[in-house]
């Protein structure tokens, strides 16, 4: 398991961003705890670094004027009776960090209620993921960050200035904190994708930045690291076509795979965030770099003028961005036209 402080490692001049894939199994175990096992070994086998669950009890997440959002509708009769058969209970939920731990995966749950992360003190978790509604939830914020463990926030539905009391906890969080950019549509169309939500959070904040990636696309986590998202989150499940809320809005787990995939090309492809010269470039830069050369013939004890140089290929002479301090000095020995000007044909 790596050390809290390496979840949210941005890109720095010398190494790139290290990106964090969280599988969301969400409730796509369909409240099965063999079915959340199994979606835990896909998730491996995909090249995930974490599987996410959500710990609720609908008795205390939801009041007698709880309301079902619209992607839900037609599910249920109404909230409790959508939820009741997604439970994981506690039990179960030690099974699946079980398995999760057995695979090497990080073990990250949601809590949506205070009881549920006294459970999550008690059953232990890796990292702690609050819901987007649950970012301007100041106690449940506070609850969550009394376990001690690195904590990610998804910011769906806020406006950026909503946002601060989170991010103020999360900076002065020691286990780290991260803030993910995220659209609360089921699925999301990629026209709203808002990637550059990733950068706006990065700016404001000055903290990590992510993305709870709610497309149906195997290429948006690979764009999503190009706007600089260091922890991604995408649900998996076993079939998209099953009955449950979340189902539709996930990958299946070849797809999941790819999509992974398409996270490690973008890391590479992106690589650290400094300006270089890289090493497979230096050959073309000796080959079609251009040096200062002889317009014609001139003799030694000669002094440069503008209309006796020109610049051309390759670059191992005198540089050509060094024309202006070249231009007075005299000439060491003669230079024959259409020869590179050398530092040592220059007297001193």
């Amino acid at each position: 398991m790596p050390h809290a402080a390496d979840w949210f490692a941005p890109a720095t001049p010398d190494a790139p961003p290290r990106v964090w894939v969280i599988a969301e199994l969400g409730v796509n175990h369909d409240g099965s705890v063999e079915r959340a096992v199994a979606l835990v070994a896909a998730a491996r086998e995909a090249g995930a670094d974490a599987v996410k669950v959500q710990r609720f009890e609908p008795g205390r997440l939801l009041s007698n004027q709880a309301l079902l959002a619209g992607y839900q509708a037609g599910r249920a009769s109404d909230a409790r009776d959508l939820l009741r058969p997604l439970v994981l209970e506690l039990e179960a939920m030690r099974e699946v960090r079980m398995a999760a731990a057995r695979a090497g995966l990080a073990f990250v749950v949601t809590p949506f209620s205070l009881g549920d992360v006294a459970e999550l003190a008690e059953l232990g978790v890796d990292a702690v993921k609050l819901a987007s509604p649950d970012a301007v939830n100041l106690p449940l914020l506070r609850a969550a960050a009394g376990l001690g463990v690195p904590m990610i926030v998804s910011t769906g539905t806020c406006e950026l200035d909503e946002l601060a009391p989170a991010a103020a906890m999360l900076g002065a969080h020691g286990p780290g904190g991260c803030l993910l950019q995220c659209v609360s549509a089921y699925p999301t169309p990629d026209a709203a994708a808002a990637l550059g939500g990733i950068t706006a959070l990065a700016d404001r904040f000055g903290l990590p930045a992510g993305y709870s990636d709610h497309t149906t696309s195997t290429l948006t986590g690979g764009l999503a690291v190009a706007a600089g998202a260091v922890v991604l989150e995408k649900h998996l499940t076993h079939d998209r076509t099953a009955p449950g809320p979340d189902h539709a809005v996930s990958l299946e787990p070849a797809d999941f795979a790819a999509y992974v995939e398409h996270v490690r090309r973008a890391v590479a492809m992106l690589g650290p965030r400094g300006k270089r010269m890289l090493d497979i470039e230096r050959d073309v830069q000796h080959v079609s770099r251009q040096s200062l050369c002889a317009v014609r013939d001139l003799p030694a004890g000669h002094t440069l003028d503008r209309t006796d140089l020109t610049v051309k290929r390759p670059g191992v002479g005198i540089p050509a961005a060094a024309l202006d301090a070249t231009l007075g000095r005299r000439l060491a020995r003669a230079v024959k036209a259409n020869d590179l000007l050398r530092p040592t044909d220059l007297a001193e």
